[in-house]
């Protein structure tokens, strides 16, 4: 058959009629479950082979329970029952009790099989109360449509291209957005680098500083900057710090966001912040810093910085806490913190206040850039998945089977 777009193939097979048949039809699938073989974590050997549980790939051990192509669906455990856990796995791998293991066999693409079960809907099919499970019974009372074999191979092109595409651009953008964050870091970390104010950095030029300068303006100062001179100063004379409040999340519905260690995690009807950096104050996070916009409420998992100096532009004194990298500052207790001490008493260089305005202005840019990626990234993967997902159902949407022989 000669390759077609999605769009053109969905009006040649629409409304084509086709054979349903049950699971449990033997002529048609294969139901492996009997070479299925769960291991506790502590007995598995390892090994190179993927040991798969309902939902993904929990181990590599030594030896296999199946070799072959074979689509597997969660017996129980499925981490949702609207998107029910389907797997493909294909040559040798072992398969523990949470997975049923199906194949097609005869005028079935195994292939076809696996991107029919992602539409399909379990829930009917389910039985148990708190840990829905879909027993064998109900499995091979499923219906799946079989179209001739080589509309299933097509449909299987058409759709693994969908796949392979979502996949590339998941892996462009994020290396983008990566490569952005590094040069982002790198004249955040040499713009803010002073030496009797001697920006170390203006000797090495390289093919990327040239081509983020085009975007983010040229980071050279003037000589009369150059000479300037640069006063050394604690944190405590540029900010006064302060833990948050509560550490109950408050209601979604409030006017003001909620911050926490590390960004939003809720609303709320008050605030006791405002337009200020954030720092996470204990837990994993302690040390990450985050800017607040507007009117926002810091609970005690974040702390609260006020600045308290006027001749420090508030952007350059994010930047400098940023450059600080506080997480490896932070208090190797069993529950990591930073402390008031830790915060007050750290050094940091402040330049005149129109040499602050041009590190932020060209730090500033940066920053969009970097961000405009990293809000970006997720909405593009989204709208191609969202492709993929359109045209998985139209195409697979095939006329519904009146009363069924097997």
């Amino acid at each position: 058959m000669n390759q077609v777009t999605a769009k053109n193939f969905l009006s040649l097979i629409k409304d084509m009629p086709v054979e349903w048949k049950r699971l449990g039809n033997e002529k048609y699938f294969q139901v492996a479950n009997s070479g299925r073989k769960p291991v506790k974590a502590s007995l598995r050997i390892p090994g190179k082979t993927p040991y798969y549980g309902a939902n993904n790939i929990q181990d590599y051990v030594e030896g296999y329970t199946h070799d072959g192509e074979f689509v597997l669906v969660a017996e129980d455990g499925s981490a949702s029952l609207e998107k029910y856990s389907i797997q493909y796995a294909k040559g040798k791998f072992w398969a523990n009790n949470h997975v049923h293991v199906i194949r097609g066999i005869s005028n079935v693409d195994t292939r076809y099989l696996f991107h029919y079960l992602t539409t399909f809907n379990f829930v009917p099919y389910l039985t148990g109360g708190g840990r829905a499970k879909l027993t064998r019974a109900r499995l091979v009372e499923i219906p799946i449509p079989i179209p001739p074999l080589p509309i299933q191979h097509e449909l299987v092109r058409i759709l693994d291209t969908f796949t392979t595409l979502t996949a590339e651009l998941t892996a462009e953008l994020t290396g983008e957005f990566i490569a952005r964050k590094k040069q982002y870091n790198y004249y955040r970390d040499h713009l803010l680098t002073f030496d009797g104010w001697q920006p170390s950095f203006h000797a090495e030029r390289s093919g990327v500083a040239e081509s983020i300068e085009q975007g983010a303006g040229s980071c050279d100062f003037a000589q009369d900057d150059k000479k300037r001179t640069v006063e050394w100063v604690t944190l405590d004379k540029i900010y006064k710090f302060q833990y948050g409040t509560g550490n109950k999340i408050p209601t979604v519905g409030g006017k003001y966001p909620v911050y926490g260690s590390n960004g939003i995690v809720g609303m709320h009807n008050e605030y006791n912040s405002e337009d200020a950096p954030v720092i996470g104050h204990i837990g994993a996070y302690a040390g990450i810093v985050n800017w607040a916009n507007g009117k926002h409420f810091v609970t005690y998992n974040g702390v609260i910085c006020k600045k308290i100096n006027p001749k420090v532009n508030s952007k350059y004194a994010y930047y400098i806490l940023l450059a600080q990298n506080f997480m490896n500052k932070a208090n190797k207790a069993s529950q990591p913190f930073i402390s008031y001490s830790t915060l007050n008493k750290t050094l940091v260089p402040i330049p005149t206040l129109s040499v602050q305005e041009k590190i932020v202005a060209i730090l500033n840019k940066f920053d969009v850039l970097t961000n405009s990626i990293s809000e970006g990234l997720p909405r593009e993967i989204e709208l191609r998945q969202k492709q993929y997902e359109y045209y998985r159902e139209q195409l697979l949407n095939f006329p519904k089977p009146g009363a069924m022989a097997g």
